[in-house]
Order: C-alpha cells, then structure tokens, then sequence
C-alpha cells in the first residue's frame, strides 16, 4: 500500500511519520516536495539551500518515486506530505494511485507553533487551503479519503491508531505508539530546524489544553482557515473517531 499522509506545517505529522515508520512493513519517507516546492517558490526557509540540495527538486521525478516500488522491499510506503508543497502546475492525478489520508489540527494551534520559527505568515503557508482541495480531488477520484484529527490522536494515541489501522485495512502495531529519543533514519536534512520536540520524544504528547491566545494579526488567517477545517474536522470525526 502506498499511503499519502497529507498535513500542514506543525501538525503532529513527524509523530506520526515516525509511529508508522516503527512498523516493520513500511518504509517513510519524509516530505518528498520540500526541495521542490523552495525551488519554485523561492521562499526563504532555515537551511533553504540544504533542503533543495539534498531533495529532489524536478516535481515530475518526485511522483515517478511516489508511484513506483516501496523502498527496501516493504510492504507499506507511507509518504508525508505538506500540503503547501503543492504548487500550482504540479500534476496531481497520481492521487489516484495511492491511499489518502488527511491529518488536520485546529488553524490557531498551528499558527502558534508556526509563528514561533517564521513570524510573518499567509494562509498558503499553512496549508489549509491546499488540504481541503486535495481533499475534494481525492474524493473527485472515487475514493472516500481518511480524515484524522491530532487532537483526537493526542487524546487517546492507542485508539486513535486502532482506528486508523482499520480504515486503512492494517493490523494495529503497538510498536507504532513510542520510539527512541534522537534524530531518526527518515528525517529530512532539515530535522535540527524543525523537529526539535519529536526528537526530545519517545511517543505521541498528551492531550491538548486550550486553545492558545494569539496576537490580533493572525486573526484573519485563523478565520479564513477555520472555513477549511470545520468541514474536515466533521467528516474525521464521523469516519475515524466514533
């Protein structure tokens, strides 16, 4: 199985890169299009010219990798993507192709996390936008998309991932709810930047408290996106969590 795990930035998405990468019948890899999505943007990011260096940056070899073998002769390839990577001009059709499942958080918890590494933000960084159409493509396609929630696997990780295993047709692992502390095997060079609290980790953090405070200016955003989430957030909760 080829599974597209669709998220935006400070989701959750390393945790549960790393929980499906505990499995030993699937190979991660982590997000394929961040090289190319610096190249055709031109956007400046801590260790912008290593991510481009060490990534793919021709989106059409990227998707050629994406459909073709699973790595190291596994069984499952499970494929962490940023929705933001998905510029326009990228070809999408090989979402037919795999298995997609979308991983959401509330706007205002990713904008705080967000916020904290680049200050000056648009909603198209973020991604909610791109999810939600990806979403409705996926579902154009004849599939019925997974939706999950962070907040719900946070709450209750071990139920959260039963459910999801099922969705997906897969046997729950417990190995997938805890790993070692440190840097892993398939984490992108720009893991020092990012991925400072999953490597501080040994599994999946506990439940969220409230929702943060944030400053006047990412209203605005926060609201915007809220009109991306809300309708997500229902269909994950009626498929994954009841």
């Amino acid at each position: 199985m080829h599974i597209a795990m669709w998220s935006g930035p400070r989701n959750l998405s390393t945790a549960m890169m790393y929980s499906f990468a505990q499995r030993s019948d699937c190979f991660a890899w982590d997000e394929p299009y961040y090289s190319a999505y610096l190249t055709r943007t031109g956007i400046t990011h801590p260790m912008g010219d290593q991510v481009i260096a060490a990534g793919e940056p021709d989106p059409d070899k990227v998707i050629a990798r994406l459909r073709g073998p699973v790595p190291d002769s596994k069984a499952h390839f499970y494929q962490k993507h940023m929705t933001q990577h998905m510029l326009p001009g990228i070809d999408r059709d090989w979402l037919r192709d795999v298995t997609n499942v979308f991983l959401i958080r509330h706007p205002a918890r990713v904008v705080a996390s967000f916020s904290a590494k680049l200050e000056d933000l648009t909603l198209d960084e973020i991604g909610f936008r791109q999810q939600f159409e990806l979403y409705e493509l996926a579902k154009s396609f004849g599939q019925t998309p997974i939706v999950i929630d962070s907040h719900d696997i946070r709450e209750d990780p071990e139920a959260a991932l039963r459910k999801l295993c099922a969705a997906l047709g897969l046997d729950f692992d417990p190995a997938m709810l805890s790993w070692s502390k440190g840097g892993r095997p398939e984490d992108g060079v720009w893991a020092p930047v990012w991925y400072g609290a999953v490597h501080d980790s040994t599994g999946f953090a506990g439940a969220e408290g409230p929702l943060p405070a944030l400053p006047a200016k990412y209203a605005g955003i926060v609201e915007e996106a809220m009109t991306y989430y809300e309708p997500m957030r229902a269909v994950a909760h009626e498929y994954v969590i009841t």
